[in-house]
């Protein structure tokens, strides 16, 4: 079969490997679609995330659909349309007993961060145990089922504002994401079931604020010409992982306002202007992943399909290389997903 396989720094292409064959207890699925996603550009043109470096051939892809092929367990009907929870938990940590994403020792489809690398599923077919499928509600079809994993990412980061703030909902908060890329556009389309006082986006580039307004946001700011105005927002979603955003973000929140980092921040000593987080109380808070927020995910795709208007661009496996290209160009670009049936 033919699958996106990554080597090094620049060093990956469309390769013949190896067709999976389920083991007892898998199932095999034919693969749809697959979504670009930045942790997959990093190990495309850098070769590593962070502090997780390719040392072995690695197959991309952790946004992925597809149809079921061959179900040994008998749980799924051939040809059923699912998405995947690309996560494999580590040994149960009874200290964060409800937390299964933050126990140590897992792994996550397309990721360097294990030895052997866990292989993704940017290829015509992949296996996955029962419990990583998603079966896809009448009417959610599978290119738009394809954002599931991203808008998962995004609403955990919401439900871990939620948690910071004791609140059941953003109800009258006026909320900044800053960084209109997929994950942050993703956000503001979530944010569009609260009732949010406001919604701001930011973004370097004015193509990618044009995506931000066709999602419903009140306000918008080009943040390469125009400061943010100090203390004006509450709660701030931080989806660009720029050490210059977050200083910025934190000049911005209100005071005893809450700030959730969603995007990934480079490894290693940065260079952060923290004064405001004492002198203003505020909360700064992580997000890692999600948990069960795939199957929130899966049923507000279900209910919101226009919401792939995310989506700008299309290609065939047999030109992942092209969509690398374009997906890395974030003025040119939103979400580029690659299609992977022949």
């Amino acid at each position: 079969m033919q699958a996106l396989v990554m080597r090094g720094p620049g060093d990956f292409g469309v390769e013949e490997w190896p067709t999976p064959v389920p083991a007892d207890g898998e199932v095999l699925v034919r693969m749809v679609h697959a979504g670009i996603c930045g942790s997959d550009l990093h190990y495309a043109f850098d070769g590593r995330v962070g502090n997780f470096v390719i040392t072995e051939p690695l197959v991309a892809g952790h946004e992925v659909c597809g149809e079921v092929a061959e179900d040994p367990t008998g749980q799924f009907t051939p040809g059923t349309a699912v998405t995947v929870h690309p996560a494999t938990y580590g040994p149960r940590d009874e200290r964060i007993a409800d937390e299964p994403h933050l126990w140590p020792g897992g792994s996550y489809l397309g990721s360097a961060a294990v030895t052997p690398h866990c292989q993704g599923a940017m290829a015509e077919y992949a296996v996955f145990r029962p419990d990583q499928l998603r079966v896809l509600p009448d009417g959610l079809g599978l290119r738009t089922a394809v954002l599931a994993e991203p808008l998962a990412v995004g609403l955990h980061a919401i439900n871990r504002a939620l948690q910071a703030i004791d609140r059941p909902d953003l109800g009258g908060q006026r909320v900044l994401v800053s960084g209109s890329g997929p994950i942050g556009l993703l956000m503001m389309a979530a944010l569009q079931t609260h009732d949010t006082a406001s919604v701001t986006a930011t973004d370097l580039t004015d193509a990618a604020l044009e995506r931000a307004r066709g999602l419903g946001v009140d306000h918008t700011v080009n943040v390469a010409g125009t400061s943010l105005e100090p203390e004006s927002y509450d709660v701030v979603l931080e989806a660009t992982g720029a050490p210059a955003a977050l200083s910025a973000s934190l000049a911005a929140t209100a005071r005893r306002g809450t700030i959730v980092q969603v995007g990934s921040l480079p490894g290693g000593p940065q260079g952060f202007d923290l004064a405001s987080l004492v002198a203003k109380e505020v909360a700064l808070v992580g997000t890692f992943r999600f948990d069960t927020e795939i199957d929130q995910a899966v049923r507000l795709l279900a209910a919101n399909p226009h919401w792939e208007q995310v989506i700008t661009h299309e290609y065939p496996l047999s030109e992942a290389r092209e969509a690398f290209t374009i997906a890395k160009d974030s003025r040119a670009s939103g979400k580029v997903i690659v299609t992977l049936r022949p």
